[in-house]
């Protein structure tokens, strides 16, 4: 007789705090406990969140550094029945961190996938901007060198969606400083350490931001969210001249 075929685990897409322990929830804490494997973008920072909740699940890393490798593996544990957990460092994973390629593997595997979800800085941010909410574009960090970046940016000049952008304390300077001159002094809002003690949002035109972080240099990670540009209102029909309209039927045109 034959081995019993097994039937695949399940891959959990987990949201863990960004900041503040206590924004877990109940069921990110039930899937982490109850899964056989949790993959850590930082086995030791994810150390410290199962420790404080009781969560004794074993750990293994993935990262950028051994995503190909470590895809197989997990890919093997989860066709022979052990789920798994993913999570990041802070956030919901897959979001500008690694997870996508287990994802995207995983689904061409048939494997199930199941979010999870809970806590965003993109979303946090968002509401608490006092921008436009009803489109947004997330387009994470920014390329590090003047050049690629203000293209980038010249590229987003016309959308009408809130930008919002991932950047860190000592090149947030230079990314306002971009966005200011070739956006226009458009209003934005910083929002720093989100969710933790000393969480703070700092609203004004991208000018008056930028003179703040050069005067004051901010520290711990930023969510940057930026007013979109202005949506252009479509002439109506009856708006256009006769002569435009090519009228016909006795109507000098």
């Amino acid at each position: 007789m034959g081995h019993p075929e097994h039937e695949a685990g399940t891959l959990y897409v987990v949201s863990t705090p960004i900041g503040n322990l206590e924004d877990i929830t109940m069921r990110a804490l039930r899937v982490l406990k109850e899964v056989g494997i949790i993959a850590a973008e930082d086995t030791r920072h994810t150390k410290q969140l199962c420790t404080h909740f009781g969560v004794t699940t074993p750990l293994t890393s993935y990262h950028d550094f051994n995503k190909e490798g470590k895809t197989a593996v997990l890919l093997e544990r989860l066709r022979s029945g052990t789920s798994i957990a993913l999570v990041s460092d802070a956030g919901t994973p897959v979001i500008s961190d690694p997870g996508y390629f287990l994802i995207t593997r995983s689904i061409e595997a048939g494997i199930r996938i199941v979010p999870i979800p809970g806590p965003s800085a993109i979303l946090a941010a968002l509401a608490a901007s006092g921008l436009p909410t009803d489109s947004f574009r997330f387009e994470g960090f920014l390329p590090r060198k003047d050049g690629p970046r203000s293209k980038r940016i010249e590229s987003l000049r016309e959308d009408s969606a809130s930008l919002i952008l991932f950047e860190s304390p000592h090149r947030i300077g230079k990314l306002l400083a971009s966005l200011h001159s070739i956006l226009g002094n458009r209003r934005a809002v910083l929002g720093r350490e989100l969710t933790k003690r000393f969480e703070e949002f700092h609203r004004g035109t991208l000018g008056e931001l930028l003179e703040q972080v050069q005067a004051h240099p901010p520290k711990g990670e930023i969510t940057v969210v930026v007013e979109g540009a202005p949506k252009r209102k479509r002439p109506d029909r009856e708006d256009y001249p006769l002569k435009e309209q090519g009228c016909q039927n006795g109507i000098d045109t």
